[in-house]
């Protein structure tokens, strides 16, 4: 696994609405430390801008976030995107709510495969991003099980989606193996009794001496930090993810 963690930029997104945040938001992340980041929440639109400013700063765009409706409707221009940030791995933030049934899920895999293959054409991933309500089940077998039997695709795995719906990700992570380009490393802790939130890596609950290995094992390529929500400041989160991680062995 590339040991240079990344930050997933939906985290910073209300800090990414202009050119000039966008220029001020990757500096302050390249200070921290980060090497790598998705390319997700960004509210610019212009690739060649947001690849000349990760590229000053030594920021690497190693996958991205984009709407199933661009792949269907503006794959040409979804292709020429990716290859215009340097990117290879295009991903799904998602399932859109339609899909999300017994009667639909097939159709959804369905449309993803032509996708795939596609993007493989032009050199490029296709994977899906899981959350929580893909461990739904339908005669007795979780979405997620479709998916990864009759999907051509990879995955990013969410580590806190998946302990959020009761599933294991070290185990989990090995069990997609190879299929897992990507994790997002992101926290979960309890808020009080009975709820819980999501934390900076390292504050929450999680075992991730465990899944460090299971994403060597697995022969993941990329760690991303993510945290939707933050208490504090997104950048200091970030800090604080990125400090815990440099003690992991990641820089």
């Amino acid at each position: 696994m590339d040991k240079r963690i990344g930050a997933q930029l939906y985290t910073a997104r209300d800090f990414l609405k202009t050119n000039e945040d966008f220029y001020k938001s990757m500096k302050k992340i390249s200070e921290i430390g980060y090497k790598q980041v998705q390319a997700s929440g960004v509210g610019i639109s212009d690739a060649p801008y947001i690849r000349r400013v990760c590229d000053e700063f030594g920021l690497e765009i190693t996958c991205t976030h984009r709407p199933l409706d661009n792949y269907i409707n503006k794959l040409d221009e979804e292709i020429a995107y990716h290859k215009a940030l340097g990117c290879k791995i295009a991903g799904l933030g998602g399932m859109p709510p339609e899909f999300r049934c017994e009667e639909k899920i097939m159709e959804f895999i369905e449309i993803m495969n032509g996708i795939h293959g596609k993007l493989k054409k032009e050199g490029l991933v296709l994977t899906y991003h899981n959350h929580s309500f893909e461990f739904i089940k339908y005669n007795g077998r979780f979405m997620m099980d479709y998916l990864i039997e009759y999907g051509k695709f990879s995955f990013i795995v969410d580590t806190y989606w998946l302990a959020y719906a009761g599933i294991n990700p070290a185990d989990y992570i090995r069990k997609l193996g190879e299929r897992t380009i990507c994790v997002h490393y992101k926290d979960l802790a309890m808020a009080d009794a009975k709820e819980v939130k999501m934390a900076p890596v390292g504050s929450g609950n999680l075992d991730w001496d465990k899944i460090n290995l299971a994403c060597e094992d697995a022969g993941v390529k990329y760690a991303l930090v993510e945290q939707d929500i933050c208490e504090e400041d997104p950048f200091l989160c970030l800090k604080k993810s990125y400090d815990f991680l440099s003690e992991k062995g990641f820089n």
